[in-house]
């Protein structure tokens, strides 16, 4: 068979891909396969260190990145599914970054965040001082905990209430 994307010589690699349900099929020569980023396919199932096994030559070593905290490679983290320490995530941004985005659907936290509670420090002496709310702040609170409980009675007293005093502002 020709090769699909030059035209000129023999394909030996084969690749299949099925996109959205659509199959799409391509052959493609050594020369081509290299081109699109098909060059090194096996190497990571130890296609190449099989064959030079074989023939009696050493395989050439692949350097592999490890964290210089905890010393975990990505490959342990991909088979075991667990960042190793928080200096996993600086040292292996860009290839978890897709990983965290397909789970999770996005790669920024939409969560809740640090200093939500009612005590903080202040700068001044380093003291934990109680945060004084304001009324409407404790009202959303409540709103929340009612809807939480689907108490939704409560929850709508707890809207009006907000309403009114958004308006006095």
């Amino acid at each position: 068979m020709i090769c699909q994307a030059c035209g000129k010589n023999t394909a030996t690699t084969h690749i299949k891909t099925t996109v959205n349900g659509k199959l799409t099929e391509i052959y493609l020569c050594p020369d081509c396969a290299r081109e699109q980023g098909y060059a090194h396919l096996f190497d990571d199932w130890g296609f190449s260190s099989l064959m030079s096994g074989l023939l009696g030559a050493a395989a050439p070593q692949r350097q592999v990145q490890k964290c210089p905290s905890c010393g975990q490679s990505f490959e342990e983290i991909s088979r075991s599914g667990k960042i190793g320490c928080a200096e996993c995530y600086k040292t292996f941004r860009s290839q978890l970054l897709p990983m965290i985005q397909r789970v999770h659907g996005t790669a920024r936290h939409k969560g809740k965040v640090p200093g939500g509670s009612a005590l903080q420090v202040v700068d001044t002496n380093k003291q934990m001082v109680a945060v004084e709310t304001s009324q409407i702040d404790e009202k959303k609170r409540l709103l929340q905990k009612a809807i939480e409980a689907q108490n939704f009675e409560q929850a709508a007293v707890l809207r009006d209430e907000i309403k009114e005093l958004e308006k006095k502002q």
